[in-house]
């Protein structure tokens, strides 16, 4: 859509029909709503002054960039939001030219900023890098990273903070938003640009006493941060305003160094019951539009919400029990506790890093902490979790949500690596639980193990109601058969692959064993050891990975014994990433429904 010759009304009703089709989309489909709300008019006018043919438009996240979408290509395919073979909820290069970066994890977007305008500045092209970074990504260093050296290297950048939950530093009174609206003016960047030329040839007193005079200045803006980086800072201005985001750009824009241009925006901006901070609006289901009603009620409980009532029920009797979150207290269940024990659980905002590192004094000082973590972000905190925990071998435990399939979100969010990361570090103990009252049993075994351990259960339900087999507290290294028949097919499950398995079990027309594996690290080798010599033909269940994955586990195993005479199927995730959709498409499309594991059973043992 060439938006470039409206008027600033013709903008606006730009604006109110881009809010139109995201609202008519994502109440159906679902996907993330108040933050692209409000971010409408800014993109609106980044596609003004800028020029998304050859400039990098950069979305940290990218999960508030539907307008971005609707303004290039997609207007029509928009209704395919995040449906499996449809458009993406995040930034996606193989869909659109348009998209210049893949984004789903926070705070890269200054990162690939700076690579951007070296590359340009290499090139010698004339082309300008431009960010649209929300505050809460600030909580995380890496920003700082990329601040540090852009102030440095003066690369001609401009980063749009979209200030839409609080200020960096709260403007103060009437004198701080005018001289913020001054120093957006052509006027005040001529004047500094000639007072620093003037500075030059000054007397050091006098240069002493006009940098002085500026500091003092800057003490009553907010943006005192990023000039002490080196960054020049503009606002705080009005994230709605298409007339003065359209002219502070332009400035911005001209000035061919490094700037910040501080927008404050309303969540949920345009739709009346989502305005405002509202965590439930960030993310959302499919919702009715006139009452925001969500439409969707599962009748099985989460795996998250289990966790949630398990972890407050021991953090009430052991005081202990401590815990952290990054940015995802609802996200992980933790929220009841932060709120109940607002001095034994911590959300660190968006800092993977600082949340693992921090835990590890407190398991050094007789605490028991527990992560609650996503297993696509704790990939964020690997360093950490050996250098930090494993290396000085602290009982910190790792409650990872998200493990396996999640849907809608793709591949940026898919849990399907912690297995294969995670099973070479020394010292941690890897086990998953199956069904909900098994997840209670995981905590409780967490809880009162004295070194570093994690486990994994799945976004929503899991697959096996929990009165299919009978639950048994976890101990130590050991699997469970649950199933024992006559046959020489061995069904091998982890955690929510047990679940898998038995559904795949069901369909097959002959006698197969089943075998909770429990844990991947340490393996019940005595068990393992047992069953290998009765049953010949295995296949391995577990959403994750197969490099690495559970299979591997015990193929290694086998090779370290010398046991030459089992097959081993895997049917865990192979070598790709794993696209959008919902998780039962998602799950059809990669072979792995328990209708196609049965077909893939029947042809390897027939």
């Amino acid at each position: 859509m060439n938006i470039k010759d409206k008027s600033i009304e013709e903008l606006e009703e730009v604006a109110s029909s881009i809010r139109k089709r995201i609202l008519e989309v994502v109440s159906k489909n679902g996907g993330h709503l108040s933050s692209t709300l409000g971010a409408v008019e800014l993109i609106i006018a980044m596609h003004y002054v800028f020029d998304v043919n050859k400039d990098p438009f950069i979305f940290d996240v990218s999960h508030q960039a539907y307008a971005h979408k609707l303004l290039t290509d997609r207007w029509e395919r928009f209704d395919t939001l995040r449906q499996f073979g449809g458009i993406s909820g995040y930034t996606k290069p193989s869909e659109s030219p348009y998209d210049y970066y893949v984004a789903g994890h926070s705070s890269t977007s200054i990162s690939l900023a700076v690579g951007a305008a070296k590359a340009i500045a290499l090139k010698g092209e004339d082309r300008t890098p431009v960010v649209l970074i929300g505050d809460g990504a600030m909580s995380a260093g890496m920003v700082y990273e990329a601040l540090n050296e852009l102030g440095d290297r003066k690369y001609p950048v401009v980063i749009i903070l979209n200030d839409n939950e609080m200020s960096i530093a709260k403007p103060i009174g009437a004198i701080s938003k005018y001289l913020s609206r001054k120093m957006a003016s052509p006027f005040y960047q001529h004047m500094k640009k000639r007072t620093e030329q003037l500075l030059q040839h000054l007397p050091e007193s006098a240069t002493y006493i006009a940098k002085r005079f500026e500091e003092s200045l800057k003490l009553i803006t907010p943006g005192i941060l990023f000039e002490e980086l080196g960054l020049d800072y503009i606002g705080p201005i009005d994230g709605h305003d298409l007339k003065l985001l359209i002219e502070t750009l332009t400035i911005a824009k001209e000035m061919q160094k490094p700037v910040i241009i501080h927008a404050q925006t309303v969540k949920g901006k345009g739709y009346k019951i989502a305005e405002g901070y509202f965590e439930h609006w960030h993310g959302v289901g499919p919702f009715d539009l006139e009452t925001g009603e969500s439409l969707k009620r599962s009748t099985k409980p989460s795996a998250t919400s289990i966790f949630s009532k398990k972890l407050l029920e021991l953090a009430r009797q052991d005081e202990k029990i401590v815990g952290v979150t990054a940015a995802m207290p609802s996200g992980t269940g933790l929220k009841p506790l932060l709120e109940e024990f607002p001095d034994r659980f911590w959300d660190v905002g968006i800092a993977e890093q600082h949340a693992v590192t921090s835990m590890g004094p407190l398991a050094k000082e007789g605490f028991k902490p527990f992560v609650a973590i996503y297993s696509t972000f704790l990939q964020r905190g690997y360093d950490q979790v050996i250098h930090d925990i494993a290396l000085m071998d602290l009982p910190v435990a790792f409650a990872i949500d998200r493990a396996g399939i999640v849907g809608e979100d793709g591949e940026t969010h898919q849990g399907a690596f912690d297995i294969s990361y995670l099973r070479p570090i020394p010292n941690l103990h890897l086990f998953a639980p199956r069904d909900v009252k098994t997840l209670e049993y995981a905590i409780e075994f967490a809880q009162g193990f004295q070194r570093p351990c994690a486990f994994r259960y799945p976004r929503g339900s899991f697959i096996l109601d929990c009165d299919t087999f009978e639950a048994t507290p976890f101990v130590l290294g050991k699997g469970e058969l649950l199933i024992e028949k006559e046959s020489d097919i061995l069904l091998v499950g982890y955690g929510n692959g047990v679940g898998r398995a038995y559904e795949t079990l069901k369909l097959l027309d002959f006698d197969a064993s089943l075998l909770d594996l429990r844990f991947v690290k340490p393996l019940d080798e005595e068990l393992l050891m047992h069953l290998a010599r009765r049953y010949k033909k295995w296949f391995v269940f577990s959403d994750g990975a197969k490099l690495g994955g559970v299979a591997s586990a015990i193929l290694e195993l086998f090779a370290q014994k010398n046991i030459e005479d089992v097959a081993v199927v895997s049917f865990e995730f192979e070598d790709k990433f794993i696209s959008h959709g919902k998780v039962g498409d998602v799950e059809e499309a990669l072979g792995l429904t328990p209708k196609q594991l049965a077909q893939k059973i029947k042809q390897k043992t027939g």
